[in-house]
């Protein structure tokens, strides 16, 4: 590998920003394709493709063979509310290799006795990201959980500036309505407030902790699993 190829690929790995390395496996050419630039390259369609499954392999392009390697940052799953939901999510989550961190004020619900394992802190949310929580990306995930708007809404609203890939929040259609009106007044635009999956999870018919955190997890991996539109550089 070319020195300047390592080093692009470094570079993007720092900034937690995706890129491809496509190898001409007849002649050995390599080039690197940032997630930004992926639209407007010739296989478009299918690194894409790719970058969502997060795998990459051997290719065929017009007669000759091409390997991809697909270079993704690490998936982040931010919950916030250290609630009964909050409990179940956690450690089904890490089975799917996510980066769990739980958010809560609340001492007497965040306490290591309730989330084994689990990176808690016990800050308010606009106090904790980009502190004793990295700051969101595109790379993350944000399931606001604890139906107190205290809580919730300034962790949206970060979620929403950073174009988290996935964004959910517990409530009712009420609830969410009463939600959307504040974002509003608060200056975000009808098309971003709409990227918040509310009711949060997939519609399975859940009711228990365990069910609710089962629906949000499959929802946060159909997200993390589809081609995103119009990279931003």
């Amino acid at each position: 590998m070319q020195l300047d190829v390592l080093t692009l690929l470094n570079a993007e790995r720092a900034a937690r920003r995706a890129a491809i390395l496509v190898t001409d496996l007849d002649g050995g050419a390599q080039r690197v394709v940032r997630e930004a630039e992926i639209p407007a390259d010739p296989l478009a369609a299918l690194l894409a493709k790719r970058l969502a499954s997060g795998k990459g392999g051997l290719v065929e392009v017009e007669g000759r063979e091409v390997f991809l390697t697909v270079q993704a940052p690490p998936v982040r799953l931010v919950i916030i509310g250290a609630v009964h939901i909050s409990q179940a999510l956690c450690p089904m989550a890490m089975a799917l290799d996510l980066a769990v961190a739980v958010i809560d004020p609340r001492t007497a619900f965040a306490t290591p006795e309730r989330f084994p394992g689990i990176e808690l802190v016990t800050l308010w949310p606009d106090e904790a990201l980009g502190g004793a929580v990295p700051a969101l990306d595109r790379y993350c995930a944000v399931a606001a959980l604890t139906h107190d708007p205290k809580i919730d809404d300034p962790a949206l609203m970060a979620a929403l500036r950073a174009e988290c890939f996935y964004i959910g929040a517990l409530g009712s259609r009420k609830t969410h309505a009463a939600r959307v009106g504040r974002l509003e007044r608060a200056g975000f635009p009808p098309d971003a407030i709409a990227r918040i999956a509310a009711p949060i999870g997939l519609d399975i018919g859940a009711v228990s902790p365990a069910e609710i955190a089962v629906s949000i997890l499959a929802q946060v991996v159909a997200a993390q699993r589809t081609p995103r539109a119009g990279a931003r550089a």
